[in-house]
């Protein structure tokens, strides 16, 4: 057997690493194996779509791929690290020889006839622009895909960051740490900030307690225990509940996780409304949104900048609250020395001048009152990148066997996904026997229920979607599986 993988990234790596050693478990002849990548490097966006400082939010523990772990002692590795690791990945298991870099460069054309072809294009490659009416009167405009380093703002100039997401924020963060006269983050219709680490809050306080700088906290993708959470559950507990929701068990998180987060993190927004009405607070919509439906941002750098506007200073409800939570648990707040970058929704134009118009809204958690146009000099589109492949959007042969996804998971890696998805695809080309019989009815369990309108339809939860793949694949452990590795260890 022949077969093909395209691109170079984390999940074309690992696909082509199963296939050369399917013969090793799967009981099957060698298949021989050629990857092509358009690039002069492996790594996808972690070679060529990065900015300097830039760092996973997913930790090391999670993000490397289970037979092969990194050497780094710290918990988040940088771009360059990750990319790195890449690359000792393909020495370790012998990648090289099968892998053809810049594949289209010259332009030349060659075939190779194969029997499989495992298209591995990334979600990020692309660059999405909106249309905006009058976007020529800006004097730099650049997508974030170009962006490679703080220098490039400048020095004293109005910079608009449109998009929310972690790319956007990390964006607006090292803005609004070089000297700006204004930074100003754009969105839709809200965002949900975590921590990617457990924020490791001070109790009591009130008692003169004080934070532990060499306690920095464990990573919070692997510091949740899913054991019949979202492995293991049982039929009734996975059943969609009403109004299409995930399940009684992320009901419950509705009232823990999203409460946990507003006790401990302390400076917010932990959430900025989520199509609940202008009338709903802040404390409403967290307790409104459930967590099937939303992306976590867990680049939290630039939260105490976006809150400082909004914490209660004024005697009231909200502060008593503020200082009451704070007695019992509190996480410090960075001293933002007045830096703070201002909240609008997307602009709607812009005028020949460069002041700005933005799209009207009633909600004052949506948009900041005080802001109705100003004079721009940078605009930064961080938004999503487009994850077509056009050669093969018109492709259909019902004798063929496709399974494709696009995914992203909430909380979670990709990378670790993309191994998983891996393992199955390889073991449904070469012994489609062991596969289970998938089932379409499965996905209310571990799909996120986002909205038609969102620019990411495909989001999952991380834990709910591995343990589906190992079901799918016969390869979830029983009982008896982790007694007998308890007892080895």
């Amino acid at each position: 057997m022949k077969v093909v993988v395209i691109g170079g990234g984390p999940s074309g790596l690992v696909t082509l690493k199963y296939l050369l050693n399917a013969h090793l478990s799967l009981d099957s002849d060698p298949i021989e194996v050629r990857l092509f990548e358009l690039d002069d490097t492996i790594g996808g966006v972690f070679a060529t779509r990065v900015y300097a400082d830039a760092e996973l939010v997913s930790s090391k523990q999670l993000t490397t791929f289970s037979d092969f772990r990194c050497r780094q002692e710290k918990d988040f590795l940088s771009a360059t690290d990750y990319l790195q690791y890449l690359k000792y990945y393909c020495t370790h298991f012998n990648l090289w020889p099968h892998i053809t870099l810049g594949s289209s460069k010259d332009g030349r054309v060659f075939s190779w006839d194969c029997d499989a072809v495992a298209v591995c294009s990334g979600l990020h490659k692309e660059p999405k622009l909106p249309v905006i009416p009058g976007l020529h009167h800006v004097p730099e405009v650049i997508h974030s895909s170009d962006f490679k380093t703080k220098s490039q703002f400048g020095t004293n100039k109005t910079v608009m960051v449109i998009g929310s997401g972690e790319t956007g924020a990390d964006i607006a963060y090292l803005a609004v740490m070089s000297p700006m006269k204004q930074v100003l983050m754009c969105h839709k219709d809200g965002f949900h900030f975590a921590p990617k680490r457990n924020p490791g809050p001070v109790l009591l306080p009130i008692l003169g307690r004080k934070p532990t700088p060499n306690e920095p906290g464990i990573p919070i993708d692997v510091s949740r225990a899913n054991l019949f959470d979202t492995t293991y559950v049982q039929c009734p507990s996975r059943a969609p509940q009403q109004h299409d929701t995930l399940g009684l068990l992320l009901l419950l998180y509705q009232v823990t996780a999203l409460g946990l987060l507003w006790y401990h993190l302390g400076y917010g927004p932990v959430d900025w409304g989520d199509q609940q009405g202008p009338s709903s607070s802040v404390e409403e919509r967290v307790v409104l949104s459930l967590p099937s439906e939303f992306f976590f941002n867990k680049s939290m750098k630039v939260c105490p900048y976006l809150s400082l506007p909004y914490r209660p200073t004024q005697a009231g409800p909200k502060l008593w609250l503020y200082a009451l939570r704070s007695a019992f648990v509190q996480t410090p707040i960075p001293d933002t020395h007045g830096k703070q970058v201002d909240l609008a929704p997307l602009p709607k134009t812009i005028n020949k001048d460069g002041t700005v118009e933005f799209i009207a809204t009633e909600d004052p958690i949506l948009s900041d009152s005080s802001i109705k146009s100003f004079d721009l000099i940078w605009l930064f589109f961080a938004l999503a990148t487009n994850n077509l492949f056009p050669s093969f959007e018109s492709y259909s042969n019902s004798n063929r066997n496709t399974l494709h996804r696009f995914m992203r998971p909430s909380l979670g890696a990709i990378s670790p996904l993309a191994e998983m998805l891996a393992q199955l695809w390889v073991l449904n080309l070469v012994s489609p026997h062991k596969v289970a019989n998938l089932k379409a009815e499965d996905e209310h369990h571990y799909r996120l229920h986002t909205k038609s309108t969102d620019s990411v339809t495909y989001g999952v939860d991380h834990e709910s979607y591995a343990y589906q793949l190992a079901l799918d694949m016969n390869s979830a452990p029983d009982f008896t599986d982790i007694l007998s590795r308890a007892s080895l260890s």
